[in-house]
């Protein structure tokens, strides 16, 4: 921003601010139209800020994720409440709620049904136009243009404008004209997704959109298309990220995991990613094994069962290899605790950790060498080199990694709150733990934003065996111990598969958890380190499910942090007892959403069965934040800083004007 002083300009004027007056000067070319931009921006200032929703833990559960962003998480139905009251009976809500959700699909049902469909769109577009106005009320014109569908912006303009008795007639006179030439089901549509876009006008995903669930393909989608999304990378995102990136540690464990839910869907349908080649050297490796102890979270029926238990230990322990051949490249790690296949006695069938012997739950290991086990076979290397070649070539797997790199970061400050998805690593004295990145060791702020720049670095070097190293990182952030994404001590996966005493599967939280979870003064150190000192300054978080049915309650800290994983993702649902949050941040302050199981689509548009959501009200204030008190609200200020420093310039003669 250039310092504003007409009194000093132009005697103590810059030459580079002359340079930069005259390229904006290419855009506002006299001072009428650098006067009507600053009008215009002052104006934004004084509009209430937009409203923001934050997700978690979405998990590829796409019919719920899809349904929270139709009805904008309970906002639709408050704002059909609000218009309405009591001049419309509660059905009537409902059904005007669902029609927004999913026009098309109710539309179909509704048509087949009707007696009189032109009586029917005459109400129905009237109702529509009252929420529609409703929703548009606090933003700008041009904002509320820019979110119309092209093919009919200059009717839903006209329609939004209230003009009282005098142009009532105008209005039915165009709703009846988009009945008679047969455009009320396109119209009905088009307006229906007006409304949802315009009561979301920000959303943060606050990580991992994928793994465990069927859809995370269609999760992507939906955002790749958003009109304004931002996501903090996850554990499970990371995952998939580290994958397109060239880790064959990680493309095994993205493998692993789909298999462990029996959830190929994804990998095969949605992405074309060939198993194939597993599935043929699983069936072979482990023929006469029957695997039991790889029985996927869902398991498949008969022979599909067999072979997907097959190949989960196949890939498995490749898995294995391929982690410790990390841990052995990577000293500095301090991961040489997850080296556990030279320990185990191949002719016993047991394993030394920590001093104490267990005994396995399985002992055929074919594939492995007892005097090098980290080494993949021949013939694993092979399935390995076929796989990183189907994920090369899996477009919209590509597509979507791409966007998760260019929306995405380790964290995100905005409008004072800081999101990220799992933690500020710290040690047992609540000071930030640190981790060396690339020979130099980082803490804090500092370690966020170097993991970041480490991870679009081996990105940008994908499938390059000369970065290997730089790969290496997207793996330590799935599973290490100082990840700001994973947050615990190891992550046991040999333990979990092959060892029954549950005292090994322990694994251990970060300090922060403790620490920032209970007592406010670790939050305002964190805040602190990463630029905000603001009293209503907030972390939000994910990663954690919140234990609500036993008691716990997703607002930690005194309300200085919200951890906002509720279980979305179906196989938590036992643990947290709700279906998950939502976090609204609007100009009255902030609500938690709380929302019960949703059943399904169908249930849904049939039976107009929404998602229960609690509301929790968590600050209101009396007098509305306002565009000026957001970080968009600061930009604006500086671009009427400098706007005006140009009016002055040309009113001194430095710049010319041009008409």
């Amino acid at each position: 921003m250039l310092k504003y002083d007409e009194n000093a300009f132009p005697n103590n004027v810059l030459e580079k601010e002359i340079k930069y007056l005259r390229l904006l000067a290419d855009r506002f070319r006299n001072i009428q139209d650098a006067s009507t931009e600053i009008i215009n921006l002052e104006a934004i200032l004084n509009l209430p800020k937009g409203t923001e929703h934050f997700l978690s833990d979405i998990h590829g559960e796409y019919d719920t994720f899809s349904h929270v962003l139709a009805n904008a998480s309970g906002v639709v139905r408050k704002k059909i409440e609000d218009v309405f009251g009591k001049t419309i009976r509660e059905k009537e809500k409902r059904f005007l709620a669902t029609l927004i959700y999913y026009p098309e699909e109710k539309l179909n049902l509704v048509l087949k049904e009707e007696n009189d469909p032109d009586e029917w769109f005459a109400i129905i577009l009237q109702r529509l136009i009252k929420v529609a106005r409703a929703a548009a009320s606090k933003y700008t014109r041009s904002k509320v243009r820019k979110a119309m569908p092209p093919s009919f912006s200059y009717i839903i303009v006209e329609l939004l404008n209230e003009g009282g008795e005098d142009k009532e007639e105008y209005f039915e006179g165009i709703i009846n004209t988009i009945i008679e030439i047969n455009r009320a089901e396109s119209f009905i549509i088009a307006i229906c997704k007006f409304i949802q876009r315009l009561l979301i006008d920000r959303l943060h995903i606050i990580g991992d959109i994928y793994d465990r669930g069927p859809y995370a393909e269609k999760v992507m989608d939906r955002l790749v298309n958003y009109h304004s999304v931002d996501i903090q990378w996850g554990n499970h995102d990371i995952l998939w990220m580290g994958a397109v990136s060239g880790s064959y540690a990680l493309i095994a464990n993205m493998i692993r995991i789909s298999l462990r839910y029996n959830n190929l869907s994804t990998l095969e349908d949605a992405y074309g990613i060939n198993l194939l080649p597993l599935a043929t050297f699983a069936m072979k490796t482990y023929q006469g094994d029957d695997c039991s102890i790889f029985s996927s979270k869902a398991e498949a029926d008969g022979k599909n069962a067999e072979i997907i238990r097959q190949m989960h230990k196949a890939v498995s322990i490749i898995q294995l290899k391929l982690e410790g051949q990390v841990v052995r490249r990577n000293p500095h790690f301090g991961m040489e605790d997850r080296l556990l296949l030279d320990k185990i006695d191949y002719k016993k069938g047991t394993i030394l950790i920590n001093g104490k012997t267990y005994t396995l739950l399985d002992t055929n290991f074919p594939t492995i060498n007892p005097a090098d086990p980290y080494q993949l076979s021949a013939e694993e290397q092979e399935v390995m080199e076929k796989l990183g070649n189907s994920i090369k070539n899996s477009q919209r797997l590509q597509n979507h990694i791409e966007f998760l790199f260019s929306h995405g970061s380790m964290y995100l400050t905005f409008n004072a709150n800081l999101l990220y998805h799992g933690s500020i690593p710290m040690d047992n004295k609540g000071n930030f733990a640190s981790f060396e990145i690339e020979g130099s060791k980082y803490s804090g702020k500092a370690l966020c934003d170097h993991f970041d720049r480490v991870a679009r670095k081996a990105y940008h070097h994908r499938f390059s065996r000369h970065y290997e190293t730089t790969a290496d990182y997207l793996w330590y952030l799935w599973c290490g111990a100082q990840s700001p994404l994973f947050g615990k001590t190891k992550m046991a996966t040999f333990e979990r598969y092959f060892l029954a005493e549950k005292e090994t599967h322990e694994e251990k939280r970060n300090p922060y958890y403790l620490m920032a979870y209970e007592n406010e003064i670790y939050c305002d150190a964190i805040l602190k380190e990463f630029g905000l000192t603001g009293k209503n300054s907030r972390i939000v978080n994910g990663h954690v499910p919140v234990k609500v049915r036993k008691g716990e309650s997703p607002i930690k800290a005194g309300g200085k942090l919200f951890v906002i994983d509720g279980g979305m993702s179906v196989p938590y649902q036992k643990v947290t007892g709700v279906s998950g949050y939502t976090l609204i941040y609007n100009s009255y302050g902030l609500v938690l959403v709380e929302h019960e199981h949703f059943d399904s689509k169908r249930q849904a548009i049939v039976e107009e069965k929404d998602i229960i959501s609690k509301r929790i009200f968590i600050e209101t204030k009396a007098i509305r934040k306002r565009v000026m008190d957001t970080d968009i609200g600061k930009d604006l200020m500086t671009q009427i800083s400098d706007l005006k420093m140009l009016l002055t310039a040309y009113r001194k003669g430095l710049i010319k004007e041009r008409f």
